[in-house]
């Protein structure tokens, strides 16, 4: 969902074995999920959408215990993977944290059972207090200041409380929420439940669903001291560095992350668990293809591993075979269904301009989520795809959703932003992309500020965009150092606001590994800015060609149109990203209305 991280994006979404009974799963045909004693998962990584309390099991200390374990993560810059600017690419949704207690009416069902009336969005699930970490990367983070997210939080309290009298006896989850890598970005975004491996001395599960995703590593660290040979408290470690290094805008995290994931394997080769975290990290760093060999693996081990599920649509779509992809949403639908489908499933609709499902899909999502990542995240995507249709209203109200139940979200706060801008609150906009950036200068809030600085036009305002948008080399740098491919991102920036030629040189790397709408999209108009009209067509009409709504692909189609002569097509592009989005981007929609005008 790149995506969107657009990123996406780019942007959360999957989770691992859950541990509650496979019969409280229910089918888009209303049946439970078929399960022969073939398919059956083994007995340590069970499958069920809705995981219970792990009673963990003792395991013996190996010889060697002082055997070096990773170094607790360090403050660093700022700086995160996002998958094109999209919802996150390869992005992983947070894992739920509220088990449904034994004869409740609220199991989950696959994504095409229940009406898009049925799925209205639960105010219950916002609220939680914000994640605390034993080493914040930045200063603390300044309250949201927002109505809308006072609201919600007022409501949220009143649903915890009915929600609490329900839930009293049911067990606790065991879960952590883990991204993979698109959108972005949104996303992005992108979790996975990750249950301690057996150990007497093992980790507290209920820490992993805390939110407080540093105080989890810091007790699984103290673990894995005393006990190397847990290989599931290591592929936990591992999903939990690429988790932080989403969260906290790092990349420096992923070679902590694949120090962890090879532990695990070393210790127990072929476990389903650093496997399905291999495909998360390999999608985080935009290497879908090995996340997808990676997810295969797992799957041939657990075939009801959600997280690896997970990860094989994200590769599939951002490796642009869509068609693959909407199978693999299916077979995970009637797997595993629950938040991390349910999104994958209303991306790959996206994708093919069906909203309404992609829509109904999400808030059915939104109502099944529990804990407050899942709300974010789903409620961030909800977000993003209300603002790709020019629903501003919609969107600030479901960014506002996001914002109650983590104010630190950087999707949602990003989301907010942008749909600011839109609505004609410019200065709100900045305010809240200056604090964002500060924290976590990223390369699509960047641009975004930068050309809110360019299109407001006041006295400084052409230095500091020019600095916003030095900072994007900057996270691209370091990216790189870090293993993650960075093609993507470079073109999209450099094509309007750095070297053109390079932005070129990225765009054709990108393309040569895989072809997708963004990556067809981001060809077309570095070779516009180029000078290359004639060989740009073919792409811009490719990045359109499968029905996905985006009024910047729109843009950049129209304008190539009109520069090669199809003036009446061209016209029509450019009116038609206008009346799907007309706050699009702060510099283009005003150059797309510009050149409608030229072209009369």
């Amino acid at each position: 969902m790149s995506a969107r991280t657009n990123h996406e994006p780019g942007e959360r979404r999957t989770r691992p074995g859950d541990t509650a009974a496979q019969g409280d799963a229910v089918t888009t045909s209303g049946v439970p999920p078929r399960e022969t004693s073939a398919d059956r998962p083994r007995p340590s990584a069970p499958s069920p959408p809705e995981p219970t309390a792990v009673t963990p099991a003792p395991t013996a200390d190996a010889p060697g215990s002082s055997t070096a374990t990773p170094a607790p993560a360090a403050d660093a810059p700022g700086v995160r993977t996002a998958p094109g600017g999209r919802r996150a690419a390869g992005s992983l949704a947070p894992s739920q944290s509220a088990a449904v207690p034994a004869g409740d009416a609220s199991r989950e069902a696959r994504v095409t059972e229940i009406p898009a009336e049925d799925a209205a969005p639960a105010a219950s699930e916002a609220g939680a207090p914000p994640p605390g970490g034993a080493s914040p990367p930045g200063p603390p983070a300044a309250p949201v200041g927002d109505e809308r997210v006072a609201a919600v939080r007022r409501l949220a309290a009143a649903g915890r409380r009915r929600r609490g009298a329900r839930l009293v006896g049911c067990a606790a989850l065991l879960a952590v929420a883990l991204t993979g890598g698109a959108i972005a970005l949104g996303a992005a975004r992108d979790g996975a439940p990750v249950a301690v491996a057996a150990s007497t001395s093992a980790v507290d599960p209920g820490i992993l669903g805390s939110g407080d995703l540093d105080a989890s590593i810091a007790a699984l660290q103290s673990h894995l001291r005393s006990q190397p040979r847990d290989s599931g408290s290591w592929a936990t470690l591992g999903l939990a560095y690429v988790e932080q290094a989403r969260t906290k805008g790092d990349p420096a995290r992923y070679p902590q992350a694949d120090s962890a994931l090879k532990r695990s394997l070393a210790v127990a080769p072929g476990n389903d668990q650093a496997l399905a975290g291999r495909a998360a990290l390999a999608a985080a760093r935009h290497d879908f293809k090995d996340a997808l060999t990676y997810a295969d693996q797992a799957l041939k081990q657990n075939p009801y591993s959600e997280r690896a599920l997970s990860s094989r649509i994200d590769a599939l779509v951002e490796l642009g075979r869509y068609a693959e992809a909407s199978r693999a949403a299916g077979t995970a639908d009637a797997r595993k269904p629950g938040v991390p489908v349910f999104t994958r499933y209303a991306y790959v609709h996206e994708l093919r301009g069906d909203v309404p499902t992609a829509r109904r899909v999400l808030k059915q999502a939104l109502a099944a989520a529990t804990s407050p990542g899942d709300v974010a995240y789903v409620a961030a995507q909800l977000g993003q795809l209300a603002w790709n249709q020019g629903d501003y209203t919609s969107a600030l109200s479901y960014y506002a959703r996001a914002l109650a139940a983590d104010e630190n979200y950087l999707p949602a706060l990003e989301g907010r932003a942008r749909a600011q801008a839109a609505s004609g609150h410019r200065d709100e906009a900045i305010k809240g992309l200056q604090t964002m950036v500060s924290r976590y200068p990223l390369p699509q809030p960047l641009v975004e500020l930068g050309e809110l600085y360019e299109a407001r036009g006041a006295s400084g305002d052409r230095a500091r965009a020019r600095d916003q948008y030095a900072l994007v080399d900057a996270w691209i740098a370091l990216a790189r150092a870090n293993g993650v491919n960075a093609d993507l991102d470079t073109a999209l920036a450099a094509a309007d606001h750095g070297d053109k030629a390079s932005a070129l040189r990225a765009a054709r790397a990108e393309w040569a590994r895989r072809h997708t709408v963004h990556t067809a999209d981001a060809l077309a108009w570095a070779l516009h800015v180029n000078g290359r009209d004639e060989e740009a067509l073919p792409y811009a009409r490719r990045a359109t060609a499968t029905g996905y709504r985006s009024a910047a692909f729109r843009y950049h189609r129209g304008m190539i149109e009109l520069a090669t002569g199809h003036a009446e097509d061209g016209r029509a592009s450019l009116r038609a990203a206008l009346r799907l989005n007309p706050g699009f981007s702060p510099l283009g929609a005003a150059r797309a209305r510009t050149a409608l005008e030229a072209a009369k």
